[in-house]
């Protein structure tokens, strides 16, 4: 059967030694879960069907055999599931197994050699530079609400951060005489981005004339605040995202990572080098950042096929 009683164990080492955020931890027990449920069913099915003996391949007393793995992942492509999540969840097992190998909790790995299904990667839905100033043109700077809208939307399209990264920002994160932001990424990696003059005024505006509206004793260092004084989610600015683009008639459906796209592509287009952008993105791998000179390459054609008289 499946191991599900370490599963708390591997959760807390990717916790701690990977330093691995909530929500990806959330992910991995999540999908460990529903392949345990997944085994548990293929057991009833047998027992159900005369109790017959496993056949080749089929799980033993010494656990669960690649062939379950196998199973499992054809089950989830014929039921619809989308070659990234399939991929997910081989590497939540992946990685399970692993760990349960090292810590000598199982003899073998049955997901060993198994190759994750190929992914086609869709280029990232970006903004032109237009739209992104009809976005940020939309907070009223009279209310504390706009000026606390404006300051995000302004150091998000500044400094391509993650939203999580963004909401998680302390007041010491910013540093408006430097013009400097520091967030702490995935895996727990610290980097400091520098931030355009249009974000400092407005973060500046923020700290001055908005934060303390929203300010409660127990709102601690906490730079963006909600109506009740507390740090604003993920979903609260997303909410903002939304509102401020119906405002601004953007016909396109946009998350709040568009305008982390957005500053990744639009840096590449006016000559920013891949090093420099993947490392203010936070990429561990630059493979991750190229997917953005496809989008420029993609505009490229786009100007030549309206600009040149025999394209």
């Amino acid at each position: 059967m499946f191991e599900t009683d370490w599963l708390p164990e591997f959760l807390e080492y990717l916790r701690v030694e990977r330093g691995l955020a909530a929500n990806t931890l959330e992910s991995y027990g999540r999908d460990l879960r529903q392949f345990a449920a997944y085994v548990e069913r293929r057991a009833a099915a047998r027992a159900a069907a005369g109790g017959a003996a496993a056949a080749e391949g089929e799980d033993d007393g010494e656990g669960v055999s690649r062939a379950t793995v196998v199973a499992y992942l054809l089950e989830l492509e014929s039921t619809g599931k989308a070659m990234a999540t399939i991929a997910r969840r081989l590497a939540a097992l992946r990685a399970f197994y692993q760990f349960l190998v090292r810590e000598r909790r199982v003899a073998r790995d049955p997901t060993e050699d198994l190759s994750s299904p190929r992914l086609r990667r869709r280029l990232p839905r970006v903004l032109t530079v237009e739209e992104v100033e009809r976005i940020l043109a939309q907070p009223d700077a009279s209310t504390a609400p706009g000026l606390r809208d404006r300051a995000m939307l302004e150091l998000l399209y500044a400094t391509g951060i993650r939203v999580s990264e963004l909401t998680a920002l302390n007041t010491e994160d910013v540093d408006l005489e430097g013009a400097l932001v520091r967030c702490v990424g995935k895996g727990n990696k610290e980097r400091i981005i520098p931030m355009g003059a249009a974000a400092v005024e407005a973060v500046r505006a923020y700290l001055r004339h908005g934060r303390r509206r929203f300010a409660r004793p127990n709102s601690g260092r906490s730079l963006f605040l909600n109506h009740h004084g507390r740090r604003l989610t993920r979903q609260g600015f997303w909410k903002i995202v939304k509102k401020y683009a119906q405002k601004a008639h953007i016909a396109k459906a946009i998350t709040p990572h568009t305008l982390r796209h957005s500053f990744a592509t639009h840096l590449l287009e006016n000559g920013a080098d891949l090093r420099s952008v993947q490392e203010m993105l936070g990429h561990a791998d630059i493979s991750t950042t190229q997917i953005y000179t496809h989008v420029t390459r993609g505009r490229l054609h786009e100007v030549y096929a309206k600009s040149h008289p025999r394209a």
